[in-house]
């Protein structure tokens, strides 16, 4: 800008970029009551719990090892699925603005909600203008996330779960558990009881078999189906090249639920959105191999806005951030957004086959969950907020990464969050605690009294068996689950300084070196 005398010397000012916002706190279900260690004390006591999940999680990890096996570039698979995601996430703006358009152009209306409580609204407003005080519903985790089903019937509409174990939790009063089969923590005899209290009109004499179990919600279920003018869904995959969004599922209801309403109203966090058509070929053989073991979905569901005469003639797209674009900003963390809700990382995660998924407190449990809650919610909500303690929620064994179909480096991620903790917490008995060893470790004399001082009062403390069975705090923490072997009489540096340790020392060196009869013959 410049004025009548010359260019100007003066520079505006527009302000630092401000924080993304995350989800806001106490709204949804992004964040438990108690910290993970407490809550996993109580679910570890649940026997029946640990032998549904350990059948269940077995049972999946061995179809889908079976399944992947077959294919030879399955490992090519990932790399494409990790690359495409990379791109996305690195040009979400513009792909979403797309998706916008072209979902418009085919008759379709794009709303784009900040947070669960704007996409609350905007679903809750958009059924009461159909004149409907009912909405079925396709499995949809973002729902879950927000708590949608609860904020309309605060509303005065009544939402029915159409997946046959979203049904289950819901009749129970339940939380779902597993991000794949959200009623993973019932057994058949439960879902029968659940079945003859909750289902009117139900044959007091069901039994057990499964079949029997199916058909009776079936037959709950259909009378929904047919006289509902109005259907909410999550989605997969929405497609910003053509507009198209998909939904893949096993049972057929989603297909009811996407074909016959008037209406269908879509909530879909923004970073399920692909570049292209073509993109679905990957990601449509990488993701039902990993939820289900199974070489494809028996239904995979695709639409593009409205087609006259043919489905739903009310077409509506709610585009959810909630804390998704603080994940994005997030350098190292945004990687959790690659994540397609296949659930192969709670399947071979031993913290979670033992704990289950409630104890996490959010709608996404295991190995993804303690990564991607802290990041869409936040970890300082408030005092001894729960979300903090999830990054400490894993062994770091690291398979969870093998698994994972897009390779989200899921333990790499976990470190980072507890840094992140850590710096934010500020001073900790933790942190002092390191900060006075390190100050020891810097003088060399200083460190060898302690060490002396250490070994000392560790073999006074030790039990019978040589080992410490409770170290004083900080340090419990460790000491609470595994026992801690005293210290040696001998140090190594005093050893190394020892005669004995100096005559090793050579007696090594001198069976490395090369022997005379092994040396190369002058030319």
């Amino acid at each position: 800008m410049s004025s009548p005398t010359g260019p100007s010397t003066r520079n505006t000012f527009l302000g630092m970029p401000a924080v993304p916002p995350r989800s806001p706190y106490g709204t949804g279900h992004l964040r438990g009551e108690r910290a993970f260690p407490e809550a996993a004390q109580d679910e570890l006591g649940n026997e029946q719990l640990r032998r549904n999940l350990g059948r269940a999680t077995h049972s999946i990890r061995a179809k889908r090892l079976a399944l992947t096996g077959e294919l030879p570039d399955w490992e090519q698979l990932r790399d494409a699925g990790s690359a495409i995601k990379t791109d996305t996430m690195n040009r979400l703006p513009e792909l979403l603005e797309q998706l916008e358009q072209k979902v418009t152009e085919h008759g379709g209306t794009v709303h784009w909600a900040r947070d669960g409580v704007e996409a609350n609204e905007i679903v809750a407003r958009l059924v009461k203008n159909t004149g409907s005080d009912e909405v079925i519903k396709v499995k949809s985790m973002a729902t879950q996330e927000i708590g949608l089903n609860e904020h309309l019937a605060g509303e005065g509409i009544t939402a029915y779960e159409t997946d046959l174990a979203e049904l289950i939790v819901q009749l129970a009063d339940d939380r779902p558990s597993h991000i794949l089969v959200p009623a993973i923590h019932r057994n058949r005899d439960e879902i029968r009881e659940i079945f003859l209290e909750e289902i009117p009109g139900i044959d007091p004499g069901l039994d057990t078999v499964p079949a029997h179990l199916a058909a009776a919600a079936r037959a709950y279920l259909r009378e929904k189906f047919m006289t509902t003018r109005v259907a909410v869904s999550g989605a997969n995959f929405g497609i910003a090249e053509t507009g198209t969004l998909s939904v893949v599922e096993s049972e057929g209801n989603g297909r009811m639920c996407l074909t016959l309403p008037e209406t269908l109203i879509t909530v879909m966090g923004i970073e399920k959105v692909l570049p292209r058509f073509q993109d679905l070929e990957v990601f449509l053989q990488l993701l039902p191999r990993s939820s289900t073991g199974e070489r494809m979905n028996p239904y995979t569901s695709m639409w593009t806005g409205v087609t006259p005469g043919d489905g739903p003639q009310d077409f509506h797209l709610v585009l959810l951030d909630n804390g998704r674009t603080a994940a994005l900003a997030d350098r190292i963390g945004r990687e959790a957004l690659h994540c397609i809700r296949c659930s192969a990382c709670l399947n071979v995660c031993p913290v979670y086959e033992r704990t289950g998924g409630h104890a996490y407190g959010s709608t996404y449990p295991g190995p993804i969950g303690a990564v991607l809650t802290p990041q869409l919610a936040g970890m300082h909500g408030a005092g001894d907020d729960p979300n903090s303690s999830l990054p400490y929620a894993s062994s770091l064994c690291g398979a969870c990464f093998d698994a994972c179909p897009v390779k989200i480096d899921i333990p790499s991620l976990l470190v980072e969050l507890r840094h992140q903790h850590t710096e934010e917490s500020g001073s900790t008995a933790e942190g002092l605690a390191m900060k006075a060893a390190a100050a020891v470790m810097k003088r060399p004399k200083l460190f060898t009294a302690a060490q002396k001082a250490a070994g000392l009062g560790g073999r006074v403390l030790a039990g019978r068996d040589g080992t410490l069975s409770r170290l004083p705090a900080p340090f419990d923490g460790w000491s609470d689950s595994r026992d801690t072997p005293a210290p040696p009489k001998q140090s190594f540096r005093s050893w190394l300084a020892s005669p004995e340790g100096a005559a090793t020392m050579r007696a090594a060196a001198a069976e490395g070196a090369p022997h005379t009869d092994d040396a190369p013959e002058a030319p």
